[in-house]
């Protein structure tokens, strides 16, 4: 394991030329995997980044060909190798620090954040709790940097068995290398496929075939051996290498010459492990003890493993049996055969040897360097309950969640609670561990603990908390619905104990009502406000009068709630909020200001918490931010900006495995005009929303469709969508938004009562709220209504409101929607300047619907159109503009890199890309060709 220079000793195969068919008997029949393997180096050396996953069964020759692969690297290649062990599973970032150890001298060159959580997470400081993502973004970093000086090849073993951060960072790494000469190669048991490599590169590692089964099988066969036993060998093996090599071992002279042993139905991996357990017993015990060490010290350290068998009067010397059976080797580490021997090495010993030997690893591992390993081994050394290795466990949980590993923060929890006899202290102990499971995806074993908690009743905040869990782990588990009841019992529960606690529950049940929305069962988003309000009203922290506010709003009304919200607003923008509050509830902030038209605190607030969960490198947050501040882009027609945006919303998702609904990119392709893209999103994401229990994310269906209808001219399209989105106004903004969408529809399908109700009822929102955006909306819906000069005065003061704020589709529809008005009243010049003015702004945002109505009303006034070439900005991509954009600001390559996920280099490419585009040289250009395009 670790790195060294490519053509270092350690591998087993000499470097080959597969066209000469002499490969070594481990390689036999393998010439086409191994040229795709050179075809990799090859790519790699050339300068360009690849990744590739073998999938095979146990035994059929994949760690051999990651050997050929690592031999063949010389020269001018570096080589890091490591390996998933399955007995350090739950220790966060094993695999990964194994992989980069030899690489930290190159730490330094990391941006700072970078640094920091790459140290954090290897345990080299005590720091913040680094999150996955900037991680990941650090290894990436790492490796790009290291392949500047050398092409690299990244060679991961056994990568079912990696730790969940190691696999989820490694994962992130390979989705993320674009141009860096950096390869990374895994070899994964089949069985496996929905892993975090889902979707990579793959090459399946088969058996042989029969002809080269056979040759392999003559280099093991003593004696003779009839034609049909041989037949019958290959057949039982399936032409897997390593059964081929061991099978014949484990049968006796007479078995092997008439087929006797053959017949017992076993899997081949049992039937392997088997093998090597009838190997193993023949050994010395003390050759056995030293083997067992060796399995459950997995890093392999020799000298470690001689000083720990010494406290169990074990010489090193005794390893040698086992060397000359062919199950290890040593050299300055200790290495299985096959990861089939430690299993079977792991499940032939004794529970008394178990814990003997975990218990000498654990008085030779440092409780400095190593604490969280040492106490590891403790736990599994104790034959009872143990309150001291209970405490040290609890402390290594804390430790491992502060390096970001989550999973292993539970299973350090879930042994301590193993170990504990006090009855005081095993639910705090239950609970700690079912949120550790929660939060990090494992919600059916957090349902399982929590079960063990109640089945003894607990005390009343106990309940509460288990109550607040359950809710939150059905909220994130596409179970929505269930979470608004769940949630207000709980908050219902802790207002005996602890009224602030229980004023934080009441949020989050609001938060949820409001995500569940129209799909809420016998609680909704109206029975938490009347709930909340029975509490008594904050005057202290920006989150108890989001709380009141929003309460008020939804039992009370606009006129009522409004003027609340809007102080809890100004507390969230000026006053003193915690870290923990921002990234709990400032989603819902956000929320709030555009539910009461107040685009400057949209503003604010989506910006800061954009900025605070890339920052933090918070992933559960990151999506949400991304998708509030996507809104605003769409509104202000930036639609390149949130095309990025999109993008990245992507990126994560796929990253993080997550299976949020695109909603942004729906809305996106809606305002764009694409409705062969918006259909197929239409129903994807309705069946998504369906399942997840998002009612609010049918309403965003809707009020997009209703958006494209609109844009389309399809008005009774439009008026259906719009209907259906404004049929649910508790969920308060795109509902609202979707009546503006169903003045404009109804107003063009001669449906002008439909209009006015629907005009009605936005009137008691935007008067409330009294912003320009509020007001400019409301007077240009109320022109779509009117007649003569009335509807004239109307669409002049949207124009002019609109003007003044940042959303500039709306201005530029309320210019659209007057230029058509002032057409169909024959003022055909004064419509022209109208409408070019929209088709302008619309063509230049990209929302191509919208534009082709305001041509074709153009073209009616008798103007002549040229077409229009298109710019220089306009040819980038959504990515290209964003780093285009950060590189003009002054941003350097790191820096661009840290903010978009990327390596420098990869930065570097783009940009030269944009160069391209624009015809330009250098970055100085950057400014003013943005600016000119």
């Amino acid at each position: 394991m670790g790195t060294a220079t490519c053509g270092s000793s350690g591998s087993r195969f000499p470097v080959v030329d597969v066209t000469s068919h002499r490969l070594p008997p481990e390689l036999r029949g393998r010439q086409s995997e191994c040229a795709t393997l050179d075809a990799l180096v090859g790519k790699v050396r050339a300068g360009a980044s690849q990744v590739l996953v073998l999938r095979g069964e146990a035994g059929v020759g994949k760690t051999a060909l990651l050997d050929y692969l690592a031999s063949g690297l010389r020269p001018n290649c570096r080589l890091a190798r490591t390996a998933g062990v399955e007995a350090e599973v739950e220790l966060p970032f094993s695999a990964l620090h194994q992989l980069c150890a030899p690489m930290l001298d190159h730490l330094d060159r990391l941006a700072g954040p970078q640094r920091d959580a790459l140290s954090t997470a290897f345990g080299m400081h005590i720091g913040s709790p680094p999150d996955r993502f900037l991680v990941g973004l650090a290894v990436l970093s790492l490796l790009a940097d290291v392949a500047e000086e050398q092409p690299l090849v990244c060679v991961i073993d056994d990568a079912q068995w990696l730790d969940p951060i190691s696999a989820q960072t490694l994962a992130f790494v390979a989705r993320r290398q674009l141009v860096d000469p950096v390869a990374l190669v895994f070899a994964m048991r089949s069985g496996h496929e929905d892993s975090e490599l889902a979707g990579q590169p793959t090459m399946e590692v088969r058996g042989l075939r029969d002809a080269d089964a056979h040759a392999l099988l003559d280099t093991v066969l003593t004696g003779e051996v009839g034609r049909q036993v041989r037949e019958a060998i290959v057949a039982e093996t399936h032409g897997n290498p390593l059964a081929l090599l061991e099978l014949p071992r484990g049968l006796s002279t007479a078995e092997l010459s008439f087929g006797f042993g053959l017949a017992d139905a076993v899997p081949l991996e049992t039937h392997l492990e088997q093998g090597f357990s009838e190997r193993l017993a023949a050994l010395p015990g003390p050759t056995r003890l030293f083997l067992l060490a060796a399995a459950l010290e997995p890093v392999g350290d020799l000298s470690m493993l001689a000083r720990a068998v010494q406290r169990l009067d074990v010489d090193l010397s005794a390893s040698a049996p086992a060397v000359r059976a062919g199950l290890i080797e040593l050299s300055a580490r200790v290495r299985f055969r096959h990861p089939l021997v430690r299993s079977a090495v792991a499940r032939a010993a004794a529970m008394t040897d178990w814990r003997a030997v975990h218990l000498a690893l654990a008085e030779e591992t440092d409780p400095e360097l190593d604490p969280d390993r040492r106490a590891w081994h403790r736990a599994h050394a104790a034959s009872g309950p143990d309150e001291e290795v209970a405490v040290e466990l609890e402390r290594s949980a804390d430790r491992a969640q502060a390096r970001g590993g989550l999973a292993a923060q539970a299973a350090f929890l879930e042994r301590a609670i193993e170990l504990t006899d006090d009855p005081t202290r095993r639910p705090a102990r239950i609970l700690a561990a079912a949120r550790a499971w929660h939060q990090s995806g494992s919600s059916d074993e957090a349902l399982a603990l929590l079960a063990d908690v109640e089945a003894a009743p607990p005390d009343g905040p106990t309940r509460a908390e288990v109550e607040v869990l359950r809710a939150q782990i059905a909220f994130f588990s596409s179970r929505g619905r269930d979470a608004p009841p769940l949630l207000l019992s709980a908050a219902q529960r802790m207002e005996a104990s602890d009224e602030g606690a229980a004023r934080d529950i009441y949020l989050d049940a609001l938060a949820a009502g409001l995500m569940v929305g129209r799909l809420a069962g016998d609680v909704g988003v109206r029975d938490v406000a009347q709930a909340a309000r029975a509490v008594s009203p904050s005057t202290e922290r920006p989150a108890g009068l989001l709380l009141d506010g929003m309460a008020l709003l939804m039992t009370d009304g606009y006129s009522e709630g409004v003027p609340r919200v809007q102080r809890a607003l100004s507390a969230w923008r000026t006053d003193e909020v915690s870290v923990a509050d921002e990234l709990r509830w400032l989603w819902l902030a956000t929320h709030a200001a555009h539910d009461v038209w107040d685009d400057e605190s949209w503003e604010v607030l989506c910006a800061r918490h954009l900025r605070l969960a890339r920052h933090a490198g918070a992933l559960a947050v990151l999506p949400i931010a991304l998708s509030s501040r996507m809104g605003l882009h769409f509104f202000a027609g930036e639609f390149a900006e949130a095309g990025a945006l999109v993008d990245e919303f992507s990126t994560i998702n796929e990253v993080m495995g997550n299976h949020l609904p695109p909603y942004g990119a729906l809305a996106l392709a809606a305002w764009q005009g694409r409705p062969d893209i918006v259909s197929g999103l239409v129903r994807s994401i309705s069946a998504e929303a369906r399942a997840r229990g998002e009612g609010m994310g049918l309403t965003i269906v809707d009020y997009s469709s209703a958006v494209l209808h609109n844009a389309l001219g399809h008005y009774q399209e439009a008026m259906a969508a719009a209907e259906q989105g404004a049929g649910f106004p508790d969920e308060l903004g795109f509902s609202t938004w979707s009546l503006v969408e169903l003045v404009a529809a109804a107003a063009r399908s001669d449906h002008p009562d439909r209009a006015g109700d629907a005009l009605e009822l936005l009137i008691r929102r935007t008067t409330a709220s009294g912003t320009d955006w509020a007001l400019g909306i409301e007077a240009r819906s109320h022109a779509q209504v009117s007649q003569g000069d009335a509807a004239e005065g109307y669409y002049v003061e949207a124009v002019e409101r609109l003007g003044r704020t940042r959303m500039r589709v709306e201005h530029a529809r309320a210019q659209l929607l007057y230029g058509e008005w002032l057409r169909r009243e024959n003022r055909r010049r004064d419509a022209r300047s109208r409408l070019r003015s929209a088709y302008e702004l619309l063509t230049e945002m990209g929302a191509e619907a919208f534009a082709e109505r305001a041509r074709r009303e153009l073209v009616a006034t008798g103007e002549t159109l040229h077409p229009r070439s298109v710019g220089a900005r306009e040819s980038l991509t959504a990515q290209e503009a964003q780093i285009a954009r950060l590189a003009a600001e002054g941003r350097t390559n790191p820096e661009i890199g840290a903010e978009l996920f990327l390596s420098p280099r990869t930065v570097e490419w783009h940009l030269g890309k944009v160069f391209a585009k624009l015809g330009i040289g250098s970055r100085r250009e950057l400014s003013g060709t943005l600016l000119n395009a």
